[in-house]
C-alpha cells in the first residue's frame, strides 16, 4: 500500500507507545473505474464489497483490527473513538486508547492530526468545517501549546477557487485570515489557501507554530495519487489514518 506519511519527528512518548499517522493515496486497491483503486467512501456511489475490501487491506497494513470510521457532514462535532465498529455522525474523532484507529476520509478537503502524549485525534476540515469550528472543537481534547500537528493532503492553493462570500466569511471572524486568499483570474473569485487557513486557526488557539508540519500537496493537480471531488465529481476517497500501537515494555 502505498500512503503518505505524516511529516512530524518520529518520537516514543513517556509509557512507550508509538504514534503513526498516514494518508492513503488511490494506488493499490480493488475498486474500478473512476473510484480506481483504494476508494475507503462507502457514500459515492462505489462497489460497497469493493470498498469494505479496501477498508480491510488498510486495517491490515496497519496491523489493527478496531477503528471508528464517521458519516462526515462537513460539521464541527469530535466524538471519542470506540471499538463498537458504529459509524457516527461527525467530522473528528480522537481517542486516548491503543490499537484503536481514528479515521476519516477526503478528496480535497483537508485531514488534520494531532498527537499529544497518549492522544490522538485527526479531523476533517473543509472551508465550512475551519470556518464552524472543527479544528477548535478537536483541540478541545488536548493541551494546545504540547500538541503536534499535521496537515495532510489537501486541495492546492492554486487550485482552491472560492467565491467573495467564503473570504468575508472568515475575515468577519479574523482579519488575519487575510494572507490566506488572494485574487482569482475571474471576477469575483479567489484562491484560498487551505493550509494556511487551518495554520492560523491553530496558532488562534494557542498551537505552537513551530510544532505545525505539513507538505506540498495539492490533490487537485495530483491526479495519479490522490482523489479530487473538484476534479472529478465521482470519485473516491483517500483515508487518514491515526493510531498509538503499545510498546514492548507498556
Amino acid at each position: 500500500m502505498q500512503v503518505v506519511k505524516a511529516n512530524w519527528p518520529e518520537l516514543e512518548n513517556s509509557t512507550g507507545n508509538q504514534v503513526t499517522a498516514f494518508t492513503t493515496t488511490r494506488l493499490f486497491g480493488v475498486s474500478k473505474g473512476p473510484f480506481q483503486s483504494l476508494n475507503t467512501g462507502l457514500h459515492v456511489n462505489d462497489d460497497p464489497q469493493a470498498v469494505l475490501s479496501n477498508r480491510r487491506s488498510l486495517l491490515a497494513y496497519c496491523g489493527l483490527q478496531d477503528a471508528q470510521w464517521l458519516d462526515q457532514v462537513h460539521g464541527t462535532l469530535c466524538i471519542k473513538s470506540a471499538r463498537d465498529h458504529q459509524v457516527v455522525s461527525a467530522d473528528a474523532c480522537w481517542t486516548n486508547e491503543t490499537e484503536l484507529a481514528c479515521i476519516i476520509m477526503t478528496a480535497d478537503c483537508l485531514p488534520v492530526a494531532f498527537r499529544e502524549r497518549d492522544r490522538i485525534a485527526v479531523a476533517h476540515a473543509g472551508w465550512r468545517g475551519l470556518l464552524s469550528g472543527v479544528l477548535q472543537n478537536t483541540l478541545q481534547n488536548f493541551n494546545a501549546q504540547e500538541t503536534d500537528i499535521w496537515l495532510g493532503p489537501a486541495i492546492g492553493p492554486n487550485a482552491f477557487e472560492v467565491g467573495a462570500e467564503v473570504r468575508e466569511q472568515f475575515l468577519d471572524k479574523n482579519q488575519q485570515y487575510c494572507t490566506a486568499f488572494i485574487a482569482g483570474d475571474r471576477s469575483g473569485k479567489w484562491l484560498a489557501n487551505i493550509y494556511q487557513l487551518a495554520r492560523l486557526t491553530l496558532i488562534m488557539k494557542g498551537v505552537n507554530p513551530a510544532r505545525i508540519y505539513s507538505g506540498n500537496y495539492c490533490t487537485f493537480t495530483d491526479e495519479k495519487q490522490f482523489y479530487s471531488y473538484r476534479r472529478q465529481a465521482l470519485t473516491g476517497r483517500m483515508a487518514t489514518v491515526i493510531y498509538r500501537t503499545a510498546g514492548a515494555d507498556s
